[in-house]
């Protein structure tokens, strides 16, 4: 197991009734921003009020999780509609800027 490496999911997710609706695939989604926290850090990527931010497109995300774009927009969704996260549009092609929700 020396070259294994895990993802977090907080087990708040799945037990407290707020994100009983979540889907499992949010959920994953959520944990894979969770862990893009610590590029964050190294790349400085913080804002005037200390809180860290980071972008993940949607196109990483597609690759990343293998889904379609309908689904990965989809899923962002179901983050922010549960104060999971909060995305910020720059517009212009830019990629949103997110801000991931600590539970």
């Amino acid at each position: 197991m020396k070259n294994n490496s895990f993802y977090k999911l907080p087990k708040v997710l799945f037990s407290d009734d707020r994100y009983k609706d979540l889907s499992t695939d949010a959920k994953v989604l959520y944990s894979l921003l969770l862990d893009r926290k610590s590029l964050s850090a190294k790349n400085g990527w913080i804002n005037s009020y200390g809180r860290y931010y980071q972008y993940f497109t949607i196109r990483e995300c597609k690759e990343k999780l293998n889904f379609g774009h309908d689904k990965i927009i989809k899923l962002f969704r179901e983050l922010e509609t549960n104060g999971l996260i909060i995305r910020k549009r720059q517009g212009k092609g830019k990629p949103s800027i997110i801000y991931v929700h600590h539970l």
